[in-house]
């Protein structure tokens, strides 16, 4: 978007992904925008120390490539792996005049101890807080992307009070076609024998920050009806949910591994009623599901069970796009489920609503001129107000 503008833009990634097999060019250095993908192992996730390596082999590939990049004008930093600003921050250090914008996604050390991964307040924990005051002392900008997001940072850190934050969600393209009611059943629900069922899909990483057991539970009461959850991705919780399919010998629950391309994952979606998405109490604030928006791009009312006041309960509350619950609420779950399923047209609204509130908040023809307008407002020139006590008024000077 911003190579369209006119912006020289450009881009320092690995080659890593959620799908290991797909292909990755290794650079496209010509053209615009220019993309530098670092060597990395490419260990995967499985293991903490296959990832510890992927992501040291990452910092020092990155570091290297942005001290030896030309001044750039403003860098956009992301926060996983975890305190990857920092390369930017060396590249500042050589260029004073480079603006740093950090683009807050996920909450580090936050999200590891609220997992019970990390000791809180241990020498660990008080290490990475303490990068996190000094990264913030340098950033220019700060982008979340919920309300959550902010009061969590800003808590911890007191970021509202020493620079502009502002909230942006994360978007999908406006070109996403909605749902079509009327779209026959695409071939991988024919496959999978889904043509006729209810399908409440999950798509995505099934991680440390979401939670599934009162699904769980929901789909071993909803056993006889003609319903499927249908799970597509990974993560460290799935060898949990194909425990939990076999121990409670749920063939409703249909688990499939992440897909090779987008558009393949998109005709999935098609072939669902309700997408599911979770959140564990613990994490509001410092993860914002993403999956939301592909969600809502698809039309599809959104089934979530989590803490009130995450970016999809207040989605839900502000489009009425689907129903909203809490941990442990097994009979809403499954009474909405069995509402949906028996009542079409009321469904069939909230699919409407779904791609409705898609296209007013989460696409990127609304998003992305709120990053233009942050970005500009980093380069406006300062106006300083001076007063001329010779001749009594107030003057007004860019600086």
């Amino acid at each position: 978007h911003r190579a369209r503008l006119g912006d020289e833009v450009t881009v320092v990634a690995s080659r890593g992904g959620y799908v290991p097999q797909a292909h990755v060019e290794k650079r496209s250095t010509q053209g615009n925008p220019r993309v530098h993908r670092m060597w990395t192992p490419r260990f995967g996730k499985r293991k903490l120390f296959q990832r510890l390596i992927d992501y040291g082999a990452f910092y020092t590939f990155a570091a290297g490539r942005m001290v030896t990049l030309p001044r750039q004008d403003l860098i956009i930093l992301l926060t996983l792996p975890p305190f990857i600003g920092w390369t930017g921050v060396l590249h500042q250090i050589l260029h004073r005049r480079t603006k740093l914008l950090l683009w807050n996604m996920d909450c580090y050390p936050e999200a590891i101890v609220r997992a019970g991964l990390l000791k809180r307040n241990g020498i660990a924990d008080r290490t990475m807080r303490a990068m996190n005051h000094a990264l913030f002392r340098q950033v220019d900008h700060v982008v979340c992307l919920d309300d959550a997001m902010v009061q969590l940072l800003d808590s911890q850190y007191g970021v509202c009070k020493s620079m502009p934050v502002t909230v942006i969600p994360n978007w999908e393209p406006e070109s996403i076609v909605a749902l079509d009611a009327s779209h026959p059943r695409r071939p991988p629900a024919v496959a999978w024998g889904l043509s006729d069922r209810f399908v409440v899909v999950y798509s995505g990483n099934a991680g440390f920050g979401h939670c599934f057991k009162s699904v769980i539970e929901a789909a071993r009461r909803l056993r006889h009806d003609p319903v499927t959850f249908l799970f597509l991705g990974g993560g460290n919780q799935w060898p949990w949910l194909e425990a939990q399919k076999r121990q409670y010998r749920l063939d409703q629950l249909h688990l499939q591994s992440y897909l090779p391309c987008k558009e393949q994952a998109v005709a999935v979606m098609k072939t669902a009623d309700f997408a599911l998405i979770t959140l564990k109490d613990e994490m509001l604030g410092v993860m914002s599901p993403s999956k939301l928006h592909s969600n809502l791009a698809a039309g599809l009312p959104i089934l979530y069970v989590g803490p009130p006041g995450s970016n999809v309960d207040v989605a839900i509350r502000r489009f009425q796009c689907g129903v909203s619950y809490r941990h442990g609420d097994v009979d809403g779950i499954v009474n909405a489920v069995r509402s949906a399923l028996n009542q079409s047209e009321q469904h069939h609204m909230m699919k409407q609503r779904a791609r409705a509130a898609f296209e007013q908040a989460y696409c990127d023809t609304v998003t992305l001129p709120q990053f233009d307008r942050v970005i500009d407002k980093l380069f406006a020139p300062r106006v300083c107000h001076v007063q001329d006590l010779s001749q009594g008024r107030s003057l007004r000077r860019a600086a």
